[in-house]
């Protein structure tokens, strides 16, 4: 069984910033990908952030590239994703997921694993 657990969120004033982490325990994650997702009142469930465990390599919506960064410590088993510069439209319940696979995808109907959610608020 695998568990994914979020912690991080708040509200924050727009322009500040937020660190969101994600505990993973159950099987190993030496060769999955994982990623961030969030989903606002009334909308779809929509990428933010992946990347995979081992190796780095990352991706990012358009609409939080320069101002989030995804990381992760593997020996910790954290998932990580610092927000920076925050605005009114990134307001969301926030996830972390995980892969069976390397590969990271945008669509989070490829995730298998997947956290509760921490609320994340920014005051415009």
């Amino acid at each position: 069984q695998v568990q994914l657990v979020e912690s991080g969120g708040g509200l924050v004033q727009a322009g500040g910033s937020l660190r969101l982490s994600c505990a993973a325990s159950g099987r190993t994650f030496s060769s999955n990908a994982m990623g961030w997702f969030r989903q606002a009142p009334g909308k779809e469930r929509e990428f933010v952030a992946a990347m995979r465990w081992i190796g780095g390599s990352t991706d990012y919506s358009d609409s939080v590239k320069g101002r989030f960064t995804i990381s992760r410590d593997n020996a910790k088993r954290m998932l990580y994703l610092q927000m920076n510069s925050l605005e009114f439209e990134d307001t969301a319940v926030y996830y972390c997921a995980a892969r069976n696979v390397a590969f990271y995808t945008r669509n989070p109907r490829d995730y298998n694993y997947w956290g509760q959610g921490t609320q994340v608020t920014v005051n415009s």
